[in-house]
């Protein structure tokens, strides 16, 4: 559709706009010259400051003198300001067009100042916020949209149609949290229900991180403290979302149990784990069935703590209906965490043996750090890595990282094996691992 232009009592008809954008198009410096008035505009809301050309071909300079009626012969630069210009082009037989006019007719857009643009983005965003207002009435969401408009203007995106897309869908996940209905869901089936994309939310996306954002902000105003992990901190995160009844894991993410009791959130008891401790059966549990325990007790108030899984059958079988005990499997999952962390709270004594090479040790001494209970070495003295001692070497690259090992009670070991450069493995020492 053709624009009409108001200008000096009459209209400027297609056929004049056409013969006036073809003349300015026939030469690349009216993109230079456009562009830097289109900018002057964008920053002050009128045609004005003065446009300063560099580096002008011969052909250029040819048409900007044409133009101007002056010559800029020997000129290393050409400044056109936004005065000679406009006489320039009412002396033409463009007369008719308005400067401004003028760019929106080459660009094609209506030139807006940003001070216009700001001020129409304001209202904009009233007319949204008022919207979301009336969706979200008498849901959690409500209060805390005017908090969420705020910190998404404010963050990376200033897009008006970006900022709606954020605000409406950081509201829909503020009312879908799993905890407002006692639900522990994970992270693809979340995803699923609020935007049906399972993968809407993976971490590293940009929504997926707005989504660990709002999570935090839940938590704080909940009073939910989740300290910085220094030993395991890429479990913090895993913590976070667990608070608002989201598991950021997969079933693989489990604990190798035995002989443990169980009370789930509800104060009942977990038949479950009654059933397996009763048969003498060890059993692996998901991450989203502890995550709904409340407390866990052990015989005697004592539980033993094993790296490997052959190692951890034979003791469950050693153990029957006197002990408790639980496999870590190598690096410790965020399900033995949370295991760890009821155990701590129900004043369990533990008990833990490993492995005698450098990545042995340092688990040791992670879960003796991270343990908030009594805890206790099992069998990890310098004796006991004479007794295992295998033909395995260690390289130096792996002896290094025994540089780490600060606990005093293991040293005596780190000494032996930097002399040895040889592993020492459980599995030798089970005839004395005895309760």
């Amino acid at each position: 559709m053709s624009r009409q232009w108001n200008c000096e009592g009459r209209k400027l008809g297609r056929q004049e706009e056409i013969e006036c954008i073809r003349y300015f198009r026939q030469s690349p410096v009216w993109d230079r010259v456009f562009g830097g008035f289109r900018e002057k505009y964008v920053s002050y809301g009128k045609f004005t400051g003065n446009v300063v050309l560099r580096s002008v071909s011969q052909e250029e300079l040819e048409t900007l003198e044409g133009f101007f009626g002056k010559s800029f012969h020997g000129q290393k630069s050409i400044t056109i300001s936004a005065e000679k210009f406009g006489k320039a082009l009412g002396d033409s037989r463009f007369g008719a067009v308005e400067p401004v006019q003028l760019l929106e007719l080459f660009f094609g857009e209506r030139m807006v100042g940003r001070r216009e643009e700001i001020e129409a983005g304001e209202r904009r965003r009233r007319e949204i916020l008022e919207q979301a207002a009336v969706r979200y009435a008498a849901t959690a969401a409500a209060d805390w949209l005017p908090l969420l408009s705020e910190m998404l203007w404010g963050g990376r995106t200033r897009n008006i149609t970006e900022w709606a897309r954020q605000l409406f869908l950081s509201a829909d996940i503020m009312n879908a949290l799993p905890y407002r209905q006692d639900r522990l869901l994970y992270l693809a089936v979340f995803a699923t229900e609020v935007t049906g994309n399972p993968h809407a939310f993976d971490r590293g996306s940009e929504d997926g991180e707005l989504l660990f954002r709002l999570i935090q902000m839940d938590c704080r105003a909940r009073n939910i403290v989740i300290p910085e992990q220094k030993i395991f901190p890429t479990f913090t995160r895993q913590r976070y979302f667990l608070k608002t009844g989201i598991l950021l894991d997969d079933l693989s993410n489990y604990a190798l149990l035995f002989g443990m009791h169980a009370v789930k959130a509800d104060g009942g008891i977990h038949p479950g784990m009654e059933g397996f401790a009763e048969e003498g059966d060890m059993l692996q549990v998901p991450m989203a069935v502890i995550a709904r325990w409340k407390e866990v007790s052990c015989p005697d108030r004592t539980a033993y703590i094993v790296e490997n899984p052959s190692v951890f059958a034979v003791l469950c079988g050693k153990m029957q209906g006197k002990a408790a005990c639980m496999c870590m499997n190598g690096q410790p999952k965020m399900a033995a965490l949370l295991v760890l962390d009821l155990l701590a709270a129900a004043g369990v004594k533990i008990f833990y043996a490993g492995d005698f090479d450098p990545e042995g040790l340092l688990i040791a001494q992670k879960i003796s750090e991270y343990y908030q209970g009594e805890f206790e070495f099992w069998h990890m003295g310098a004796e006991d890595y004479e007794s295992c001692r295998s033909n395995e070497g260690i390289s130096d690259r792996r002896l290094k990282s025994l540089q780490n090992i600060r606990d005093e009670r293991l040293l005596p070991v780190v000494r032996l094996l930097q002399e040895c450069r040889v592993a020492g493995y459980q599995e030798k020492l089970l005839g004395v691992y005895q309760l």
